[in-house]
């Protein structure tokens, strides 16, 4: 586990916890309700945080189906990955696997204490992520958890077992307000939409509205998947050069989740605009309508796309 040591002036001191609001553990019945999918049921799991490879060769991911929240965002040349999130409910295993970023940093610090299953990452990355307030597990640190599948090539091949990994992080943090509501579609306004599609340079994701799931089928790079989500999220946000670079040359991009913007929310096969803010890292993403009233989600799995503003 890294020590719990501030990243930026944005981060906490360490022995702070995450600014959370407590008004929405719990439906009229008494029931759970999960903070990051809005369903009710089960209880308060660990949060895993997996990155997950969205190269062409690492498809069809696994697992990535069964996550509550699926984070895209921009990596070298234009390329993209996949943050899978999850809370109580695991999947077999989880992949493929690979490495962290500097900005998945301040995009997990919202999660207080989270699992990150990752591959690895550049050797000047390390003690960041080393210091960060996360359980941080690699191959190397829990190798019992991961496995290379024999039947694909790597690097596409190494796949995480969310439930061994998390066995070796007994103090990972448990699901919390990440700033989410859920409930009934707004009234009035909305645009009817049956696909949108959005890109990076070299990544595209298509969302599809199929009403007799009530979901949103997602596409990569044209090709039709077996992933869905209630809720996508397209935010538009700050991405600029980090001081790192893969070996071909290329800048990695850092996604900036810490500020405000605008956003477009799809649910129920309608698009809301909206405004998104986050105050600092301790703290989640509240999103508002053009009334300045929170935006409710659509209750079940949510995918949000970090687009350069």
């Amino acid at each position: 586990m890294g020590a719990l040591v501030a990243l930026s002036p944005l981060a906490p001191l360490a022995g702070c916890t995450v600014e959370r609001r407590e008004d929405r553990d719990v439906d009229g019945d008494g029931e759970w309700v999960s903070p990051f999918t809005g369903e009710a049921g089960g209880e308060p799991g660990q949060v895993l945080a997996v990155k997950v490879d969205n190269a062409p060769p690492a498809r069809p991911q696994i697992g990535v189906e069964a996550a509550d929240l699926v984070y895209v965002e921009e990596v070298e040349a234009g390329l993209s990955r996949l943050v899978a999130v999850y809370a109580g409910r695991l999947p077999e295993r989880v992949g493929p696997v690979r490495s962290a970023r500097e900005s998945d940093l301040e995009l997990l610090r919202q999660f207080d204490e989270p699992a990150l299953a990752f591959s690895g990452a550049q050797s000047g990355l390390l003690p960041l992520i080393d210091a960060a307030p996360a359980h941080t597990r690699t191959p190397d640190a829990a190798p019992d958890a991961y496995h290379r599948d024999p039947q694909r090539a790597a690097p596409h091949n190494l796949f995480v077992a969310p439930e061994a990994l998390l066995a070796t992080a007994p103090e990972a943090g448990e699901a919390a307000d990440i700033g989410f509501v859920f409930g009934a579609a707004p009234e009035g306004g909305g645009e009817p939409v049956d696909e949108r599609e959005v890109s990076y340079a070299n990544a595209g994701f298509g969302f599809r509205w199929d009403a007799a799931a009530r979901r949103w089928s997602v596409a990569l790079d044209g090709e039709a998947t077996e992933l869905s989500a209630a809720t996508v999220v397209l935010q538009y946000v700050t991405v600029r050069p980090s001081e790192f670079g893969d070996g071909a040359g290329h800048i990695t991009p850092y996604t900036e989740t810490v500020g405000s913007g605008d956003a477009e929310v799809l649910r129920d096969g309608r698009s809301w605009p909206a405004r998104w803010r986050r105050r600092s890292e301790r703290r989640g993403t509240a999103f508002t309508g053009a009334d300045g009233q929170p935006l409710r989600f659509a209750p079940g799995p949510v995918w949000v796309v970090f687009l350069p503003a």
